[in-house]
């Protein structure tokens, strides 16, 4: 039975948080641990984690946040530093159903009996009415005679993706020594798209259509810094912004669909200019010169953790007693990490 380790990114949502954690570990298969990465929350997520009572589960408290590109890197590697056969990877507004895993883990049997390689399996996602979310890019690979290859695994239940959220994703350990990390200087927005296009140049990841979860808080659209109403996420749009045009010119095999990527860009530049939203068209401008510039390296799943300029504190659930568990609490375990850089 491989050893599966499952890995929930959280910040600030303590209360969805818990709602995750439930539906992990109410799954019909259960995981060999758990690790959640906390970035560096500041709502009690820390007290709510310290009163639970699951087995195996592992916290890892940063320093300060590092956006979810860097918790999710974070995670990957003590996830295979822990020798996890397969990561099911999610953040904390996901709700997995009860066969979601063994759904996924049924998907990969089928496939290494009929002898296809895969990258990762997904999830379906849905949000709380019902409607499709996080939909993944099909395939556009083709089969020796030239035709699209997805119809091959349809009578599964399945479908090949190449670009894909780290919503319910599974990897298998051979991905992550192959490819290794997601980057985690891209702090936020397209790290998973990065990463599941860089996975799947060879071999494609796959949907599993049985395989649920509810992805919480997904009913406003796509990111759009025009409708943007927080002035707390307002700064991180240049992010995407950025990210956007790094992995359209790292994994475009047109020149055409990059320039269109920059072209829209530079139009909403202009268009928020027009509206006289000049704050909106600063972070805009700050995303479109960080694109042309950015170039990011990944780091191998075994690279040096001090690379990420964090500390990151250490305390295990359900392997002490609730006295020793308070214990190393209060006392903070293990010292992971320290650095003096930033990212």
């Amino acid at each position: 039975m491989p050893n599966v380790f499952a890995v929930i990114l959280t910040y600030n949502r303590k209360d969805l948080l818990e709602r995750c954690l439930k539906a992990v570990y109410s799954q019909t298969r259960s995981c060999q641990g758990v690790i959640v990465v906390d970035n560096a929350s500041n709502d009690g997520t820390e007290d709510v984690l310290a009163k639970t009572e699951y087995p195996n589960l592992n916290v890892y408290i940063l320093s300060h946040n590092i956006g979810a590109s860097g918790g999710f890197n974070v995670g990957f590697r003590f996830a295979y530093k822990h020798g996890a056969d397969l990561i099911w990877v999610m953040d904390d507004d996901v709700i997995p159903e009860k066969d979601a895993l063994r759904n996924l883990l049924k998907a990969r049997d089928k496939l290494d009996d009929k002898g296809i390689d895969y990258a990762y399996l997904l999830s379906s996602a849905f949000t709380e009415n019902g409607y499709v979310t996080n939909t993944p890019g099909l395939s556009s690979k083709k089969n020796s005679i030239g035709y699209l290859d997805w119809p091959e695994t349809i009578e599964y239940g399945m479908v090949p993706i190449w670009r894909a959220t780290f919503v319910s994703i599974l990897l298998p350990r051979s991905t992550l020594t192959e490819h290794g990390l997601p980057i985690a200087s891209m702090f936020i927005w397209g790290e998973d798209s990065e990463y599941t296009l860089r996975v799947t140049r060879d071999v494609p990841g796959f949907l599993v259509g049985n395989s649920k979860v509810l992805h919480l808080r997904q009913e406003n659209g796509p990111i759009s810094i025009l409708s943007e109403k927080n002035p707390g996420r307002m700064k991180y749009h240049k992010y995407f912004m950025r990210n956007k045009i790094f992995i359209s010119r790292k994994y475009s095999l047109h020149y055409r669909q990059l320039v269109s990527d920059i072209y829209g860009v530079v139009r909403l530049f202009f268009k928020l200019l027009v509206r006289k939203d000049f704050n909106k068209a600063v972070v805009v401008l700050k995303g479109l010169i960080g694109g042309i510039f950015f170039s990011p390296e990944s780091e191998s799943a075994d690279a040096p953790v001090d690379n990420l300029g964090v500390n990151i504190r250490l305390f295990e659930i359900g392997t002490k007693s609730k006295k020793d568990k308070q214990h190393s609490m209060l006392c903070s375990s293990t010292v992971m990490i320290s650095n003096s850089s930033q990212h």
